[in-house]
């Protein structure tokens, strides 16, 4: 009914959303039901091209797996042109904690959400070494940033946003949505914590 609404309101838009879309935005987040990247970043319908998954991550660029996240990235990029993409994390993220919560002899406890945030495990390993005197819970808060920078490495593995990126017609944004305190982060992709990566 709400859809109906804003759609009456708005005809003229969806009227030039029928002839195509041109998103400025790529924008990994969450499928956590308390985060809604429209509603933080403000965005109407054709603003952005939205992949939501489980703890907001990016895999590496693998053409026979994850294959539903690299057709998005490749679409967004080489089809629909986007400008920017940004990888959006959260406060009390379940899908962090679960790999927080992973133990080191590997022993699987799901038959897809742990291989799944496995993506993130470099993350996970800094954080270990970098915060041990810290903590469970602000583990798993430093987690939810260093995930996203993780992501974002992962994003300069795909060859169409490398050679984007280089060309400076695609920029890559790591952000933290607190929703517990109102507060979003948003920070540039920095290649000094990259050392694997050369673009």
């Amino acid at each position: 009914m709400l859809c109906l609404v804003f759609f009456r309101k708005n005809p003229d838009l969806y009227g030039a959303l029928a002839k195509g879309q041109s998103p400025k935005f790529l924008v990994f987040a969450c499928s956590d039901s308390r985060v809604c990247p429209s509603h933080i970043l403000n965005f109407q319908p054709g603003e952005a091209f939205m992949v939501r998954n489980i703890a907001n991550m990016v895999p590496p660029y693998d053409q026979k797996k994850y294959s539903g996240a690299g057709a998005a990235i490749e679409y967004a990029v080489l089809h629909l042109k986007v400008e920017n993409i940004v990888v959006i994390g959260h406060s009390c993220c379940g899908g962090i904690k679960g790999l927080m919560s992973i133990p080191d002899n590997g022993t699987t406890a799901s038959d897809f959400i742990e291989e799944w945030v496995k993506i993130c495990s470099s993350a996970k390993s800094k954080v270990k070494k970098e915060c041990n005197d810290l903590s469970f819970e602000e583990q798993c808060k430093n987690c939810e940033k260093e995930a996203v920078n993780v992501s974002l490495g992962n994003l300069l593995t795909y060859p169409f946003v490398r050679e984007s990126v280089v060309k400076n017609t695609l920029a890559l944004k790591g952000a933290h949505y607190d929703f517990v305190n109102g507060k979003f982060e948003l920070w540039d992709l920095d290649f000094n914590i990259l050392p694997s990566v050369s673009v």
